[in-house]
C-alpha cells in the first residue's frame, strides 16, 4: 500500500460532512465505488428513513468465518468549536493532519480502503470482513441494524477488530452505558402563591441530587475496576432545561443524565433504584396535582466490552499491532454489542488518540497511520494463502 493512497482516501472521507445529525449516504456511494472498482461487491443496509446506511463487504473467500474490520462514518458537531482549520478539508502541518474524524475514526477506514487492494493482491486463505456503520456517536444506532443483517447470515465474521483511535494499543474492555431523559410535569402558578403550584424545577433538582450522591457513592465505595483510568462507574448529568419567567412557578423541566458502568456493576439496577425514588417524588407531587408526573425515557444503551484475555483474538492482534500491554478506554465503542449478540470476540485497536478526538482542531499523528499500515500489512500476511 502507498501512503499517499490512505491520505488522498482520508481527504475525500474528510470532506463529507457526516455529523450524526447528516445523511452518510454520499460517503457510502465512495466507499462502494472504490470497492467497486477493485471487484468488491459490498452491501448497504438502510435506516428505515433510507437517508443513512451501514456498509458490510467481504473480500476473499465468502464461505469462511474470517476477519471482520469495523468502523463508524459519523462524526460529532463542529458547531461552536472553535476551529484555527477547515473540518472538513484535510490539513497537513507538522507531520500531523487536521480535520474532523481524522482519528474518530476516518484515519482507520481510510487505512482499511487504502489496503484492500493490496488484500485483493495477495489472494485471501481467511477472509477479511468490511463492516462501516452509522450513528455510532449517539448510542451506536445504527450498528444494530448491521447486526440484524448478520444474524441472518449463515456464516458470520470469527473476530472483529474495532478500529477506534486507541493509539494501537489493543484493548479489551470499556465501560457499558444508559443514558436517559427525564421529564419532570409540575404545576404552575403565579410565584406569590409558589406553595400552591408544584416547582418542576426543584423536584428536577432533588433528582440530580440523587444521582450526583449516587456517583460520590460510586467514588467511594465501588465496586471497582483498577485497569480503569477511572475504576468505578460513573453518573453524570449533562443538560438541564425548565421555566419561562421568574414570577412563575415551573409547571416543566428536563434533563439528561448517563451512567457508564464496569463490568461487575449492573447498569439496570441502579436505574431500577433511581426509578423507585422517581415513585416516591411522583406520589408527592400528585397529593397537590394528580396530572403531575415524571417520565423517564432511556435515550441510548449499550453494552460494555469485556473480552477474555485468554481469547486466542486478543495475543493474536497483540502480535500484529506489536503491542502487548492489557488496555482497556473509557469511552465506549460498539464491540459490546457484537461481542454480546452476535458472540464474537471483539477488541478494540485504531490509530489515533480520543485525546484528539471531539474536539476543535481535530488531528491524527502521521506516525500512527504508519503504524497503523504496518498492523495492516501484518494482518494481511497472517491470512493469506500460502505459496
Amino acid at each position: 500500500m502507498k501512503h499517499t493512497l490512505c491520505i488522498e482516501i482520508l481527504k475525500t472521507l474528510i470532506s463529507f460532512d457526516t455529523t450524526s445529525s447528516e445523511s452518510n449516504l454520499a460517503l457510502m456511494h465512495y466507499i462502494q465505488s472504490f470497492l467497486a472498482d477493485h471487484d468488491i461487491e459490498s452491501r448497504l443496509i438502510y435506516n428505515q428513513e433510507k437517508t443513512k446506511a451501514n456498509l458490510y463487504a467481504t473480500i476473499g473467500p465468502q464461505d469462511k468465518a474470517g476477519v471482520m474490520l469495523s468502523g463508524h462514518t459519523d462524526t460529532v458537531p463542529v458547531v461552536g468549536q472553535n476551529w484555527t482549520h477547515d473540518p472538513y478539508q484535510l490539513t497537513h502541518i507538522d507531520n500531523r493532519y487536521y480535520g474532523r474524524g481524522t482519528s474518530d475514526m476516518k484515519g482507520f477506514i481510510a487505512l482499511v480502503l487504502a489496503c484492500v487492494p493490496d488484500m485483493q493482491a495477495q489472494t485471501l486463505e481467511t477472509p477479511i470482513h468490511l463492516a462501516f456503520s452509522y450513528d455510532e456517536e449517539i448510542g451506536c444506532v445504527g450498528v444494530r441494524k448491521l447486526i440484524e443483517h448478520l444474524e441472518d447470515q449463515a456464516i458470520k465474521p470469527a473476530v472483529c477488530i474495532i478500529g477506534e483511535p486507541t493509539s494501537m494499543q489493543v484493548v479489551t474492555s470499556h465501560k457499558g452505558k444508559i443514558a436517559a431523559k427525564v421529564k419532570v410535569i409540575g404545576k404552575e402558578c403565579h410565584s406569590g402563591m409558589a406553595p400552591l403550584g408544584v416547582n418542576a424545577i426543584n423536584y428536577a433538582a432533588r433528582l440530580i441530587h440523587w444521582l450526583e450522591q449516587l456517583a460520590i457513592t460510586k467514588k467511594t465505595t465501588g465496586p471497582f475496576d483498577e485497569t480503569y483510568d477511572i475504576p468505578y462507574s460513573t453518573v453524570h448529568t449533562g443538560t438541564v432545561k425548565g421555566g419561562h419567567a421568574l414570577n412563575i412557578v415551573p409547571n416543566y423541566c428536563e434533563f439528561e443524565f448517563e451512567i457508564r458502568n464496569i463490568a461487575d456493576e449492573d447498569p439496570l439496577s441502579l436505574l431500577n433504584e433511581f426509578k423507585a425514588y422517581v415513585q416516591s417524588l411522583i406520589d408527592e407531587m400528585q397529593i397537590t396535582s394528580e396530572q403531575c408526573d415524571i417520565q423517564v425515557d432511556v435515550t441510548t444503551e449499550y453494552p460494555g466490552l469485556n473480552t477474555s484475555e485468554s481469547q486466542d483474538l486478543v495475543s493474536y492482534v497483540r502480535g500484529l499491532a506489536q503491542s502487548y500491554d492489557k488496555a482497556n478506554i473509557n469511552f465506549g465503542t460498539e464491540g459490546g454489542l457484537f461481542s454480546q449478540v452476535l458472540n464474537i470476540p471483539t477488541v478494540v485497536c485504531g490509530p489515533g488518540s480520543m485525546a484528539q478526538g471531539h474536539k476543535p482542531d481535530e488531528y491524527i499523528e502521521a506516525d500512527q497511520l504508519t503504524h497503523c499500515q504496518a498492523f495492516m500489512q501484518r494482518l494481511i500476511q497472517s491470512l493469506k494463502k500460502a505459496a
